[in-house]
């Protein structure tokens, strides 16, 4: 009897480490020329967000017989991102603006505290400092507050609401909002 030929043999090859490495950098090269290729011809689109007319809703606001306390404009280059109005006995409005440097300024109203309203929207634990005189039609002194992170607020009472104006931007950006608030009816 003859014996049986290749059993419990390794393969006709040459297993190594070297081997290995280089079936890896290969599977590499492979895998980085299609991510490359791929990328090649994809283009990534660009968003803008968008620019709401404040103005209008606040003219719908004002309607309805809720006299909303908003900026009678804004600086150049800022725009209105995002609006949030929920009427009612307690009516809330929001206002996310944009400054040209892509900088955060939001304006909150709502039958709420001061301190509650800081502690939301600016820090659980917010650093109050002095009283301000920042003249405008809804009143002439406001409340500082900051945080941690380098963000400012402003807060007044403003009839039997409390008026939030805080974000990212710097203190004389909001300061400038802050003068330009109002409750006059919108025209047009």
């Amino acid at each position: 009897m003859s014996e049986a030929s290749g059993t419990g043999r390794p393969g006709r090859y040459q297993r190594s480490t070297g081997g290995l490495i280089g079936a890896i950098l290969v599977l590499l090269l492979v895998v980085g020329g299609v991510v490359v290729f791929r990328g090649a011809f994809r283009t990534t689109p660009s968003y803008e967000p968008e620019h709401i007319d404040y103005l209008a809703l606040v003219g719908e606001i004002q309607q309805s017989g809720v006299k909303p306390v908003y900026p009678a404009s804004l600086p150049s280059g800022w725009y209105v991102k995002d609006r949030t109005f929920l009427p009612g006995d307690r009516p809330v409005l929001d206002l996310a603006m944009s400054t040209s440097d892509g900088l955060f300024v939001g304006l909150h109203q709502e039958d709420a505290s001061i301190q509650e309203l800081v502690q939301r929207y600016v820090d659980a634990d917010p650093t109050q400092g002095k009283d301000v005189s920042i003249t405008s039609d809804v009143g002439s002194t406001w409340e500082s507050f900051t945080d941690s992170g380098g963000d400012h607020a402003y807060a007044a009472e403003v009839g039997r609401i409390s008026v939030l104006v805080y974000g990212s931007a710097s203190p004389e950006e909001l300061r400038t909002v802050v003068a330009s608030l109002t409750t006059k009816p919108v025209k047009g």
